[in-house]
């Protein structure tokens, strides 16, 4: 029972206790070197507890409470009155600063919302800073979901925290073994994912059901299979790795090369993105976790993580300059059928890099890099259906026909699934590829969604807006709407102040809009200003810069791969509902141009599909009025948009 935390008590048998048996029991299970400041806050814990806690208390009492999402523990978690206490200590301090007030909220927040047997229980965040003076006023504030406002108290006043909250009557009877191992079962961001990650915990502890995670693990354990059989009889393979929207493909990617990583330091394994922002934003966020954890310059921490996340372009470019073979053994390529073809690959090499030569795409390019090896290497391939929102993306097909045509010598491993229409667009291609002696396997298959615990059907709700799919849409948004609001508005003040009263503790929002939504410059939203990516995706609320502020606009290629807490996308009119359908347009010069190409269509519609599925808790939309004294702003342009919103919406 006690895993979950370094020490867990019944709060009668904790008051009975020696002191230094509790001291010694932290210390064992802490697991580092002890430093004299984190013993004697220890100290000042149990003593103020055993001191203030009433020996009339009923429950359990544990010390440095995992909160694996965040990475991190709570300092004091108390069961009791079927109530769960979130309690963080300042120690010597005489006040509540902004900071730790926010900490203890979104451990609060954490538990109620992933850890499974908290989800029903009433939780409340308490801050008690040891040195304050009592305070006068003590008020409970129940939040929707049964988490309260954070409380801030003096050491003196925690017993009568407990009794005021135990006399709410929202306590149930709380069975304390069973909460103890229900498990702790979160969605994570991708960020979070990676940072876990890097901290060598392990994927179940990152997933939010037993399911997702048994189906990561046997992925994982597959993959491990061929990388040490390649290596065992030098041979060189590739596998193709599918999933179900939502099922984590990018989550195993990483989990794979950090597992690779700590145990195979010989192997070099990297992860490779083409997604620019979701690169630059994992690198810093791993860079200032790394500093912190290890007292480190972030320049140091920066350049060692590094060599695990890397752009794929950048991958590309150093075995263009170095016909050597690459250091990496094992690579992991994330959303591999998004590599460019045969023309964007040459175009871009030709005219942005000064290869005159290249004539290649960039599977064909990549696999021969790594084909450079005398003995064995092998390279990992996630793969993804839906969401294009580039030209010039190869998809699965070339690929394959790299493989069969260049590399027949390698192993080749497949997803059961890869032949699926989702997968594979060309029909010749994914008959010639039953044909080969590709192994074909079910574990490399990723079958079970581990999206968001608001809204399971998110992702079917936006697919029936942006299909054009109205009375489908207004139904499933009926089946979630209790768990995901979704605010429909044509005031962007509006929409920014319920952003700001939704969000919680450290709850990130942002405003977001298509790449080409250039005609909502006139609202303030100028989606031609790049952002920062890894400023906005993590800098706090004192950053004008953050997403916080609500004054830096992100676009589909800014966010596709991260999440937010909570987003506003603001619809232009390049995506309009005109005529009863969705009609698709580019602003050129000083007017609208209607969008005839299907691929490009696809990839608007796509724009704001991915907009639309970036925010993980819920969702504001703005709808501007437009101008009439404007042409390119034209009220009927944006009053069509928003009617059919309104009719998905409303039930």
């Amino acid at each position: 029972m006690t895993n979950i935390a370094y020490y867990a008590a019944d709060i009668q048998d904790f008051l009975k206790a020696e002191e230094d048996s509790i001291l010694g029991a932290l210390s064992m299970r802490h697991g580092f070197a002890l430093e004299h400041q984190q013993k004697h806050a220890w100290q000042g814990q149990i003593q103020l507890l055993r001191k203030h806690l009433s020996a009339a208390t009923d429950g359990w009492i544990y010390f440095e409470f995992s909160i694996p999402r965040m990475g991190k523990r709570a300092d004091v978690v108390i069961a009791s009155s079927g109530i769960v206490f979130v309690i963080e200590f300042k120690v010597g301090s005489d006040t509540f600063d902004r900071n730790a007030i926010e900490q203890v909220f979104d451990y609060a927040l954490d538990l109620k919302n992933f850890h499974k047997g908290s989800h029903s229980l009433p939780v409340v965040p308490v801050l008690i800073a040891t040195a304050a003076s009592l305070q006068t006023d003590l008020k409970l504030s129940w939040g929707g979901d049964q988490v309260a406002e954070p409380m801030c108290i003096s050491p003196k006043e925690l017993p009568a925290v407990i009794q005021l909250v135990a006399n709410s009557g929202r306590g149930r009877p709380i069975d304390i073994p069973t909460w103890s191992t229900s498990g702790y079962q979160p969605t994570p961001t991708i960020v979070e994912a990676a940072l876990a990650l890097y901290r060598q915990h392990d994927v179940k502890e990152i997933t939010r059901s037993e399911a997702g995670a048994d189906n990561l693990g046997v992925t994982a354990a597959r993959v491990q299979q061929i990388i040490d059989s390649a290596k065992a009889n030098n041979k060189k393979a590739i596998c193709f790795i599918t999933g179900v929207p939502g099922a984590g493909k990018t989550l195993a990617g990483l989990n794979i090369a950090t597992s690779r990583a700590e145990q195979h330091s010989d192997e070099h394994a990297v992860f490779l993105s083409g997604n620019g922002p979701l690169v630059d934003v994992l690198r810093e966020a791993l860079a200032r976790d790394k500093s912190i954890r290890e007292s480190i310059p972030r320049t140091k921490a920066y350049r060692e993580v590094s060599t695990f996340v890397q752009n794929i372009h950048h991958f590309r470019d150093e075995a263009l300059a170095n016909e050597a073979a690459p250091i990496e053994k094992v690579v992991i390529f994330d959303e591999a059928q998004r590599a460019w073809d045969k023309q964007m690959a040459s175009k871009f090499m030709q005219q942005k890099r000064g290869h005159a030569d290249f004539d290649m795409s960039e599977p064909s390019f990549l696999i021969g890099a790594m084909n450079r090896h005398k003995d064995w290497c092998v390279v990992i391939c996630l793969v993804g259906g839906g969401q294009e929102i580039n030209t010039g993306e190869a998809g699965l097909a070339e690929w394959i026909k790299v493989m069969r045509d260049q590399h027949a010598d390698w192993d080749v491993h497949v997803s059961s699934r890869l032949n699926d229409r989702d997968y594979i667009w060309d029909e010749d291609m994914a008959k010639s590829l039953e044909t080969t002696s590709a192994s074909w396997d079910e574990s490399l298959h990723l079958g079970v969604s581990i999206r968001s615990f608001r809204a399971e059907a998110l992702s079917e709700f936006i697919g029936h807006v942006v299909d054009n799919k109205p009375e489908k849409a207004r139904t499933t948004y009926q089946a979630i709407s209790d768990k995901y609001p979704i605010f429909l508005t044509r005031n962007l003040d509006e929409a920014r102040s319920w952003l700001r009263s939704k969000a919680r503790g450290s709850e990130r929002y942002g405003l977001t809009a298509s790449s080409g939504a250039t005609r909502l410059r006139t609202d303030g939203v100028w989606i031609k200003a790049k952002i920062d990516a890894p400023v906005w995706f993590l800098n706090d609320k004192s950053d004008v810069r953050s997403s916080y502020y609500l004054e830096e606009t992100a676009s589909e290629f800014d966010i596709q791969g991260l999440e937010l807490d909570w987003t506003c996308v603001c619809w232009d009119a390049d995506f309009r509902y005109t005529s009863n359908q969705w009609n698709y347009f580019n602003f050129r010069g000083t007017k609208w141009q209607r969008v005839s190409a299907a691929d490009r269509q696809l990839h608007l519609k796509n724009a704001y599909r991915v907009l639309l599925t970036r925010a993980r808790q819920g969702l504001a939309i703005y709808v501007p009025h437009g101008d009439r004294i404007d042409p390119t702003r034209a009220p009927e342009m944006y009053d069509e948009i928003y009617e059919f919103l309104y009719k998905c919406l409303k039930f």
